[in-house]
């Protein structure tokens, strides 16, 4: 099915030792419910979440250099060990020069090479800095802008669109037209997460501003820069603009506001004051005749500004970027800097992380399908993928009779529901063709160069893309990426290697809890198909209404209901949870769970579940799922995350249980607790 992995078998006879990792082999969580992690003072009908986790919650500290802590860092923490001794057994290995194995050592060796990188100081960055220098009009500053296009985000599942650049660009499949591939534009260009940040005005949102101006006059003076202080709120003053003209969060997510087609002659008419020839020019477009634009106002917006705003105040906003950009490749005075803003104010983090996981992270980034092999080489065994793609399997077919037996879907709209399911491509830990990196070049002692050079690859490697047949196959994580994803447009999902291990998927504990926990994650994947934004495309990708219109009324009810609920909850006082920016995902996790629970009670073929750890099988199903999302968030890492992600918070993501009508008997959930829901209030999308 796959490339043979023996060219990577090298890995395999290293010792795992890494320099900075702790020493010893990296272990598994142990397996089974953790009874010690519970609170069971707590009624599972007043806050599931703390039943499942309330215990772990008052022991448990935040490590310093984090803003949030939980299951799926300590998976990750695990994996990025395992990871890191594989990239450092690369180095090791003495490959020859240009090798795989050689890009990878190198790739990392140089990251974690700080004196190096110390002794060059910001001489890298000159001829960046140089060319932002040597902008004198418009036109060259549309070219400039053209070089800092990237592939860096993807408009359709993105968490929260962000692109440090001006503009980003993803390309995919078409939504109108699935059967090419078209260049997708989004907006970008903040130094802070989200336009709510600049516009919020909020005391907190304030002193968050105060502290940013603080982080951009820093950063200036380390470049040199005169009269930084001025020159900063001159920057902060053009990013607050900006954001002013960006669409909000959940207009961003909304994919018919986003299907926006422009020939290249409407840049110049529904967006002016940018050379817009100029710019695709240098970015490398100009080929492509039509572009998806996916938030028309920004781009209006934001071009004008081009056009208005002094070439001063642009030049100094590029090299604040451009600094910021490459901080984790320069001088410790640039890393620590960036630390104290981004780490301790926005997320609440009190020492920064140890740098060779930030160098794992480089690495993935860089060459992340070469490290990939490697990983499910050592770590993937076929029999694990053989019963992940079982369960896979299993929960498809209990989403296809959930299908079948809505008493509220017609037949016609069933009917395409179900062929839309049957072109479902699912992906197990690893992709079907690794990706070619033979034209990426990573030089030894090199880690701002290699930084740039990678980035340049991959959007090559994107813009490669237009005008080729639609790879199907394709994955956008790698096999060492804790989380998994759903490609609405593609109709696939990928489910890599790295989360089908203990807590999530583990063979030495009760099948009924791997369903409780990954089965929850591999049914939410499959039910983005069917989500609010899912459900827009048809079985071939294209954007469709599938639906009949008495259908789609029902659906966008149980939508407006879920929307309701979620907004209900109130982590802060006066801040609630978004159910519109969230809703997606928490209709994946009402739809996903309930279809896990299924195909879990059908692999039973009848029998109960045997008593494990003094609980029923539903019991160790719930508890289960409740476990997967342990997490514990610093205060300003949850309000950003409330305001930005389309996620809602780990602890409020429990929850859903209050949907399943199999939840009340298992726990004894009585009408008057807080999660109790009369039978009719109880959403069930599909």
């Amino acid at each position: 099915m796959r490339p043979s992995l023996s060219p990577l078998a090298l890995f395999l006879a290293v010792p795992a030792l890494v320099a900075g990792v702790p020493k010893g082999t990296p272990t598994a969580p142990a397996q089974g419910l953790d009874l010690a992690g519970m609170d069971r003072s707590v009624a599972p009908g007043d806050d599931f979440f703390a039943f499942a986790n309330g215990t772990w919650v008052k022991r448990t500290e935040i490590p310093a250099d984090r803003g949030s802590f939980g299951v799926g860092h300590e998976v990750a923490d695990l994996t990025d060990r395992r990871t890191a001794a594989l990239i450092q057994a690369a180095a090791a290995s003495k490959a020859p020069a240009g090798s795989d194995l050689r890009k990878i050592g190198d790739c990392y060796t140089s990251y974690m090479g700080v004196q190096a990188i110390e002794a060059k100081g910001l001489s890298p960055l000159k001829p960046i800095l140089a060319r932002i220098e040597a902008i004198g009009d418009r036109q060259a500053l549309a070219r400039y802008l053209g070089t800092t296009l990237r592939a860096d985000v993807d408009v359709l599942n993105a968490t929260n669109y962000y692109t440090d650049n001006l503009f980003g660009l993803w390309v995919a499949q078409d939504l109108d037209e699935p059967t090419k591939y078209a260049p997708f534009l989004l907006q970008g260009g903040l130094g802070l997460p989200e336009r709510s940040y600049y516009l919020d005005p909020s005391e907190g949102m304030g002193l968050i501003r105060a502290q940013y101006f603080a982080h951009v006059t820093a950063m200036l003076k380390l470049l040199g820069l005169a009269e930084a202080e001025k020159r900063a709120a001159a920057v902060v003053d053009l990013e607050t603009r900006m954001a002013k003209v960006h669409a909000s969060r959940e207009d961003s997510g909304d994919v018919l506001k986003g299907n926006n087609h422009w020939t290249r002659a409407d840049f110049a008419t529904k967006a002016p004051g940018l050379d817009w020839e100029a710019f695709f020019g240098t970015a490398e477009l100009q080929q492509p005749q039509v572009f998806v634009v996916w938030q028309p106002g920004a781009f209006t917006g934001l071009s004008a500004l081009t056009a208005e705003v002094s070439l001063e105040v642009w030049k100094d906003y590029l090299a604040f970027h451009a600094l910021q950009h490459r901080s984790r490749v320069l001088p410790k005075a640039v890393v620590d800097q960036t630390f104290s803003f981004y780490g301790r104010v926005l997320n609440g983090a009190t020492q920064p992380r140890e740098r060779w996981k930030h160098g794992v992270d480089q690495t993935n980034a860089a060459l992340g399908e070469v490290v990939g092999k490697a990983y499910v080489a050592r770590y993937f065994p076929p029999a694990e993928k053989a019963r992940a793609q079982s369960m896979v399997a299993n929960i498809v077919a209990a989403f296809r009779a959930r299908i079948e037996h809505l008493d509220w879907m017609s037949p016609a709209t069933k009917a395409k529901a179900v062929a839309k399911l049957a072109t479902l491509k699912v992906g197990v830990g690893y992709p079907d063709r690794w990706q070619d990196y033979s034209g990426l070049k990573i030089v030894a002692g090199d880690a701002f160069g290699n930084a740039e050079r990678a980035e340049r690859f991959e959007y090559v490697r994107n813009l490669r893309k237009l005008g080729q047949p639609i790879d199907r196959t394709e994955w956008v994580m790698t096999p060492q990426t804790v989380n998994a994803v759903n490609l609405p447009v593609m109709n696939a999902l990928n489910f890599p290697a790295a989360i089908l291990q203990p807590p999530y998927f583990d063979p030495k504990r009760p099948v009924v809890m791997d369903y409780g926990s990954i089965g929850a994650v591999i049914g939410h994947e499959i039910s983005h198909s069917f989500d609010d934004s899912g459900s827009l495309f048809d079985a071939s990708g294209k954007l469709n209404n599938w639906w009949t219109p008495e259908d789609l009324k029902h659906f966008e009810a149980s939508a407006d209901q879920l929307v309701k609920q979620y907004n209900a909850y109130e982590p802060f006082p006066g801040l609630h949870i978004n159910g519109k920016l969230t809703l997606g995902e928490n209709i994946a996790d009402v739809a996903g769970l309930a279809a896990a629970y299924d195909a879990y009670r059908l692999s039973l073929r009848g029998k109960a579940a045997p008593v494990v750890q003094g609980f029923s099988g539903d019991q160790q199903f719930f508890i289960s799922y409740a476990q997967s999302w342990r997490e514990k968030t610093r205060e300003p890492r949850l309000r950003q995350q409330i305001l930005t992600d389309g996620h809602a918070p780990a602890q409020w993501r429990p929850a859903t249980v209050r949907n399943l009508d199999a939840w009340y008997p298992a726990f004894g959930v009585k009408p008057g607790q807080t999660l109790y829901l009369a039978p009719g209030d109880r959403v069930k999308v599909w």
